[in-house]
């Protein structure tokens, strides 16, 4: 029988084979997607929160342990388990030299990516060099990964885990048949819902204006992350944490595909001008504060909107002060012409526009510092960022909702255990997307969420091979139940 079971193939599966197999375990981790699709959300990340104390490496100046609780707790709003949070931003100070061991290398920031210097560590390559990496790892140190391997549901004999189950399927024309696969520990880690378009309707619901808000959604990340068996954990019992409504939501191109368009189909000007529904309208300040802090609001900003739809109106002032996307805009040499190609109704547009042009009070332009440019009299105002959009050529990104990954998840404990009524598991444990809602009850900020996925995925490994070393008979007269 294999000591481990790692169910999943992202960054948090992976450090979570890794460290079970460094501690001495026999580990088997099962990849839903084909080899070439491998590593879930995290091929299409590109960096690391990470806390310091003093300048290290690629990191400058510091980045302390309170500045870096005090960014989570704002942009959660407070919905975050302290202890939780506080352990993830402590191991991101440590655990940059393991990952350095298993393959994985760090640089500097590139130009127009904003203001992250001091708090983000960005990986060479991209996610994708990091997944390799991992994986190369992994195989040299002797883990058996099996890809095309989707795990429908796990089965428990109370809060203990038995076996994986494994459907029927079809691999390149071959017929496979339904596994049982048995291990003495399993840890968890298959990523959220965001990929199960039937889930995110039932979520999302109708709105007032009779629309189904999901059926506009796209998803940046993975098509594999169905949520199949977080369901399946949910319904049998596993403790539950988060709002099937929260995710990590960010405002993309619209013209991105509908899977797998990851970082490159961000639109990041957003705070460099205005952003306006469908119906010619402001509907939030864009200048609230730092972009790595807020970009990830303006994903459900926009599915508030009418037709889950906004635009971002820049003009010539703001080109090459952030990173360009993949897609050219909508160029324009008058904002009526402008509004004519984004279908926008003219004489709304141009009067939304003329009325934060002549409320803008502009001070000293620094998009590097909270600034004193702002709005007056406007509403929503502008309080950073505020300059006239009067230089031509105007510019125009029309906005969906992007979905990276949902919230709603496994509650666990800082040894990584899914919990039964309040109960840890002894030999089953959770990392990375499937109980990120613990620290992220709502909003983001960049670079977290690997923090979380490497921290937890580190601790369910450790604790997998541990318990794989020193199994705990499950209590007399638990129920046998299958997930």
């Amino acid at each position: 029988m294999i000591d481990v079971l790692v169910i999943g193939g992202g960054n948090a599966a992976l450090c979570a084979a890794l460290m079970a197999r460094e501690a001495g375990a026999s580990v088997l981790l099962l990849e839903a997607s084909p080899r070439e699709w491998r590593g879930g959300n995290s091929q299409h990340t590109r960096n690391l929160r990470c806390m310091h104390d003093a300048p290290q490496d690629v990191l400058v100046e510091a980045y302390p342990e309170e500045e870096f609780w005090q960014d989570l707790l704002r942009v959660t709003g407070g919905i975050t388990d302290e202890k939780l949070a506080r352990l993830a931003i402590r191991a991101s100070s440590s655990c940059r030299d393991w990952m350095r061991r298993h393959g994985v290398h760090f640089q500097p920031p590139l130009s127009g990516a904003l203001h992250v210097a001091r708090t983000n560590a960005f990986f060479m390559g991209g996610g994708k060099a990091l997944v390799n990496a991992y994986y190369r790892s992994a195989a040299r140190l002797g883990v058996e990964i099996r890809y095309d391997t989707p795990v429908e549901s796990v089965e428990l004999d109370g809060g203990r885990f038995v076996a994986a189950r494994v459907p029927a399927r079809e691999v390149n024309g071959v017929r496979l048949p339904a596994e049982r696969i048995e291990a003495r520990s399993c840890v968890l880690a298959a990523g959220g819902f965001e990929s199960n378009r039937e889930w995110l309707r039932e979520a999302w619901g109708q709105n007032e204006r009779g629309e189904w808000p999901s059926d506009n959604f796209l998803i940046r990340g993975t098509r594999f992350n169905t949520g199949v068996l977080l369901r399946s954990m949910l319904e049998a019992g596993a403790d539950a944490i988060g709002d099937p409504t929260q995710a990590h939501m960010v405002a993309i191109d619209a013209r991105a595909p509908l899977y797998d368009g990851g970082i490159c189909t961000r639109i990041d000007c957003v705070s460099l001008g205005v952003v306006v529904n469908r119906e010619g309208e402001r509907f939030y300040d864009e200048g609230e504060d730092f972009w790595p802090k807020r970009y990830a609001i303006w994903g459900r900003l926009v599915a508030g909107q009418p037709g889950q739809i906004a635009y971002s109106i820049i003009d010539q002032k703001a080109i090459g002060r952030f990173m360009p996307p993949v897609f050219p805009g909508t160029v324009a040499h008058t904002l009526d012409e402008l509004a004519r190609q984004l279908g926008l109704p003219e004489e709304t547009f141009v009067r939304t526009v003329e009325a934060y042009n002549r409320a803008c009070r502009v001070g000293t332009f620094d998009h590097t510092q909270l600034d004193d440019c702002h709005t007056e009299g406007l509403a929503p105002a502008k309080t950073h960022w505020a300059r006239p959009l009067d230089t031509p050529p105007f510019y125009g990104y029309a906005l969906k909702p992007g979905v990276t990954f949902t919230y709603l998840g496994l509650k666990t404990n800082e040894h990584a255990a899914v919990h039964f009524d309040g109960q840890p598991s002894p030999n089953l444990f959770v990392a990375g997307e499937m109980m990120a809602g613990n620290v992220l009850g709502k909003g983001y900020t960049a670079g977290v969420g690997m923090s979380i996925g490497t921290a937890f995925g580190r601790i369910a490994g450790s604790r997998a091979a541990e318990a794989a070393r020193h199994p705990t008979l499950s209590s007399e007269g638990q129920r046998h139940a299958t997930a």
